[in-house]
């Protein structure tokens, strides 16, 4: 390459420095965001979502079904794939910067006729054996902004297997104590059933002695039966309740082990944070956030595309028309070149790929403003869930108390013959509502602390 060609270069690479000091892509700031939880105003940074899943969830068994879930859930094997593949692209975005480097190995024959054309040739043989490459300078920050595009995306879908890791451990931990609370639900019905029988054979008895009448004996019995017929729909709700989370754990259907809702904890002291904790721990906003990141580095690429692009190419090797000349002198070859490639008629698919580029930008930040509000809601949700849970308890216990007393009651003026039978019928039932919805209410405190830690982006840590 003679000195003409290294000024041509020289040119070009000073040239491409001055143009490196206009900057045409912009600097990324993170989106500003605002919310509050309802009527919970506090400034104390102490927060659930930052305790471990072992520490909040205590039951043993339960953190062995949470423990197989987080080994074998297939879709948290899914998000490990994806996490592989954008660091795959990042890679490949790194790469980028890089020359790309072609080898070539060539033999072409030909023949020639002479122009009297009486059937005579010059036949010759040309061997090649050279390499290339090829290396485009990111000037206008196009490469950079690509891998920072790519870097958005693997950080997005290691936060998306987060997101996945914390709801799977909700939904195993909800799915659990909703078997336990129709385990609980199971024993009131049996023992409803198992008293009511007993009712049935004590008015047949009343009846023989004509302290009542027979209408009493087939309301008894009829009594004694919706009880029953209650078992089986509860026990149908537990098969169901353990074959899905055995999806959960991706194991073929089976029986859950488990203990008992009464040997559960009822009481936490909740602490919540402040809002915009959710940014850090909440994986699903990060993931939201980190898909914004990644559009605004994609308007960066387009903008570069109005730019002429920088490129130097080399290519060197042999060449000769017989094997015996490759490592001559004559043989060798080498050159060097620069180049800018300006797109001259495309400006409008250029438009077209900022204006697309930019509009993907505003609908990643208002998924991202739509993420905090969605969690901020789902916080709130939980806190009143749980308070209006812990506030219905003691009202509760006190209402079974007088309940329990007016069946007894009304039974004590049934064998006196004082009162009627759909008396104690209708106290009986009052008795097992109020015991169902005290089941219920143990229900909501459990599922609102689970949904709380997962809403505040508790599991992932």
């Amino acid at each position: 390459m003679n000195k003409y060609n290294y000024k041509i270069i020289v040119i070009i690479l000073i040239t491409a420095s001055i143009w490196t000091s206009c900057k045409i892509t912009k600097p990324y700031t993170k989106p500003e965001t605002s919310v509050t939880y309802r009527e919970k105003e506090t400034t104390d940074t102490t927060n659930i979502a930052t305790m471990k899943w072992s520490e909040l969830f205590t039951d043993p068994a339960l953190q062995q079904l949470i423990s197989d879930g987080l080994a074998a859930n297939l879709d948290l094997k899914i998000a490990v794939e994806r996490i592989n593949q954008s660091a795959v692209n990042v890679k490949l975005s790194k790469a980028a910067f890089l020359p790309s480097v072609n080898g070539n190995v060539s033999v072409k024959e030909s023949r020639l006729a002479f122009p009297q054309g009486f059937g005579l040739f010059d036949q010759s043989t040309q061997y090649d054996l050279g390499i290339s490459a090829g290396w485009e300078i990111d000037v206008w920050g196009k490469l950079k902004s690509a891998k920072k595009s790519a870097i958005a995306n693997l950080l997005a879908t290691d936060a998306a297997k987060r997101a996945v890791q914390t709801q799977l451990i909700a939904n195993i931990a909800n799915s659990y104590y909703e078997l336990l609370v129709l385990d609980e639900q199971l024993k009131v019905l049996k023992k409803t059933a198992k008293n009511r029988e007993t009712d049935a054979e004590t008015i047949k008895v009343l009846f023989e002695n004509s302290i009542i009448n027979g209408v009493a004996v087939v309301q008894s019995e009829a009594n004694f039966y919706e009880a029953e017929l209650a078992i089986p729909d509860i026990e149908q709700k537990i098969i169901e309740t353990e074959h899905a989370l055995c999806v959960l754990l991706a194991k073929s259907p089976t029986k859950i082990e488990r203990s008992s809702l009464e040997k559960q904890q009822l009481t936490y002291d909740l602490k919540i944070g402040v809002p915009m904790q959710l940014l850090a721990n909440r994986p699903d906003v990060q993931q939201a956030e980190y898909n914004f990141r990644a559009a605004f580095e994609e308007s960066n690429v387009a903008r570069t595309y109005f730019y002429p692009a920088l490129t130097i190419s080399g290519a060197a090797g042999f060449s000769s028309f017989g094997l015996k000349d490759w490592f001559a002198n004559g043989g060798l070859f080498g050159n060097i070149a620069g180049g800018l490639a300006q797109p001259i008629f495309n400006k409008g698919i250029n438009k077209g790929r900022l204006a697309t580029a930019l509009s993907l930008q505003k609908e990643a930040l208002y998924n991202f403003e739509f993420s905090m509000l969605k969690a901020s809601e789902e916080v709130s949700n939980a806190l009143s869930k749980y308070d209006n849970a812990a506030l219905k308890e003691e009202k509760r216990k006190k209402q079974l108390d007088a309940l329990l007393k007016a069946l007894e009651f009304n039974k004590e003026l049934l064998n006196n013959s004082t009162t009627n039978y759909t008396d104690v019928l209708t106290a009986e039932q009052n008795l097992l509502n109020a015991q169902l919805r005290g089941i219920d209410d143990q229900s909501q405190k459990l599922h609102a602390v689970v949904n709380l830690y997962r809403a505040l982006g508790g599991g992932w840590n």
